[in-house]
């Protein structure tokens, strides 16, 4: 496989998904071992689950935040920020909640389905929330109960975010998707979007999927070593 020299490129965009996170040790949520083996995602992940018991939902999310925290993100998070440095027109558009890229140092990061570190008031919007554990679990303003903002099972992906990440899609020359099989929309239409603007598209994830089919170049790696590989010695 030809290696990728960034200034080649005028515009990247890394589509990341959970297989990008697990290498880090971040539980998933489906897969062997995964929280919904272990939770019903109907107590603690859901807006009916949240109006019922926001204390039970609060505290689960809670948790979460204490295990992606004994996490670190691999070098493949890495490399994708000091990509970012090289070249401003980078874009990281996960799928994941765990801020794991911010943490590497990205900052041009599309979060399609929310953050394990934000809040929101139905009435004054969201704010970021760090640490472990949450410094309020309710409004400074009026009081309501804190929801984390993320998409949880029923609710819809924010169209601003999606529309957001179909234009810098749209605009790319070169879009790699690393350990995500990218099937459920809005997402599984973003690959199309970049093969249908020209752009080159490269897959990195251990094993085949829906959506490989989509992608010209393949790399059967984890998500650090393909993107090592592809970026060698940058």
């Amino acid at each position: 496989m030809k290696l990728i020299r960034i200034s080649d490129h005028k515009s990247i965009v890394f589509f990341t998904g959970a297989g990008m996170s697990a290498e880090s040790g971040v539980p998933t949520y489906r897969g062997s071992g995964g929280i919904w083996h272990q939770y019903r995602w109907e107590e603690v992940a859901s807006q009916e689950a949240f109006d019922e018991n926001p204390e039970k939902v609060l505290n689960f999310h809670e948790l979460r935040r204490k295990s992606v925290l004994q996490c670190q993100p691999h070098p493949g998070h890495y490399l994708l920020a000091r990509i970012e440095q090289e070249c401003p027109r980078v874009t990281v558009v996960t799928q994941n909640i765990d801020g794991m890229h911010q943490r590497a140092g990205s900052r041009n990061v599309i979060e399609l389905h929310g953050s394990l570190w934000r809040l929101k008031c139905a009435i004054h919007g969201i704010s970021e929330d760090l640490g472990e554990t949450f410094k309020t679990r309710k409004c400074s303003d009026c009081g309501a109960w804190l929801r984390p903002d993320i998409v949880w099972f029923g609710d819809y992906l924010s169209p601003d975010v999606t529309d957001e990440a179909a234009r810098v899609i749209n605009n790319c020359d070169l879009f790699i998707s690393i350990g995500t099989s990218g099937v459920v929309y809005p997402a599984a239409g973003f690959p199309k979007i970049a093969k249908n603007r020209g752009a080159r598209c490269i897959e990195i994830n251990p094993e085949a999927n829906e959506a490989s089919y989509l992608y010209p170049e393949t790399i059967r790696e984890s998500a650090s070593k393909g993107l090592l590989r592809l970026f060698e010695n940058q």
